[in-house]
């Protein structure tokens, strides 16, 4: 029954296209109860973005579904609520295989049908990314003290350079965080989402930025531990668990009930950072690839 679809590669998508992925994403989400694009995927449909490559899957010329496939070998798809269980999502992937040998594919809540698709494409998870949630009431009445050489304020313009330094600095291990570029960062700040407000400074007396937590309003309930990020050279120092502390505060001030974050799975140390300050795990993320082993 797939054979009379279509696929188009595109490099880039026009806006009237944007919007049509972006309402099949939430038709997804609708069913699923966790959203099929990440924010990543949406801000590069969004940019016009050349680095990556978008498969647009047509039946009766509506969209059935869409893959975007990234710099990193990364695919994140979606299938048409209505259209599911027909082989749709099979010639997505083999598509993006045919692309990129090397292709790996995205279950985010790690869904069944993601694992059998997975399954039936000899794929096995060779990543986990934990999303970890708490309500925030029952803060701690005192919170954790910055460093005495520290200062917290809001962001401000032209604070941007320090930022991406120290973010590339802090998360330099990480395939996707660490490689932020100045448009990455002007595309989020261009978002609806941002305020300067929520994005929480630690400067140092020497006039260093020492560490950020970007956080993020999704709702009126709802908020995210977006970036948290300590300069590697202010490790130990509690400057971590004081950036996280201030940045819940702020949240409950603007009156939100609950947090998550992501955070990846094998990096037990912050792991147990979020832990013991209240967040447990809600949900998984799981990244596929040839040859992976179960577990990893």
């Amino acid at each position: 029954m797939s054979s009379a679809c279509r696929l188009d590669r595109l490099t880039t998508v026009d806006p009237a296209l944007s919007r049509q992925v972006e309402a099949l994403a939430a038709a997804a989400r609708a069913v699923d109860r966790v959203a099929p694009l990440n924010d990543q995927a949406s801000l590069a449909l969004a940019a016009q973005a050349q680095a990556v490559a978008h498969l647009v899957l047509w039946r009766s010329d509506r969209l059935a579904g869409y893959a975007q496939l990234e710099f990193d070998h990364a695919v994140q798809l979606v299938v048409a609520p209505d259209w599911r269980r027909q082989g749709l999502g099979s010639r997505l992937v083999e598509a993006a295989r045919r692309i990129d040998p090397a292709a790996q594919f995205w279950s985010f809540g790690d869904l069944a049908a993601a694992r059998a698709l997975a399954a039936r494409h000899g794929l096995r998870p060779v990543r986990q990314l934990l999303c970890m949630t708490r309500r925030l009431d029952g803060l701690p009445a005192a919170a954790e003290r910055l460093p005495l050489d520290c200062r917290l304020r809001a962001f401000q313009p032209g604070d941007q350079s320090a930022l991406l330094a120290l973010n590339a600095r802090a998360f330099s291990h990480h395939p996707e965080q660490g490689r932020w570029t100045e448009s990455d960062f002007e595309a989020r700040r261009a978002a609806d989402w941002f305020d300067p407000a929520d994005l929480l400074m630690a400067w140092g007396s020497d006039g260093r930025l020492a560490g950020f937590h970007w956080t993020k309003r999704h709702d009126a309930d709802t908020g995210e531990v977006y970036v948290l990020a300590v300069d590697p050279d202010r490790a130990g120092q509690g400057l971590g668990r004081a950036l996280l502390q201030a940045g819940l505060a702020h949240l409950a001030r603007r009156g939100v009930g609950r947090v998550i974050l992501y955070v990846e799975g094998e990096n037990s140390r912050v792991v147990h950072l979020y832990e013991s300050s209240g967040f447990c795990v809600g949900s998984r993320d799981i990244r596929y690839a040839a040859g992976g082993e179960e577990g990893t």
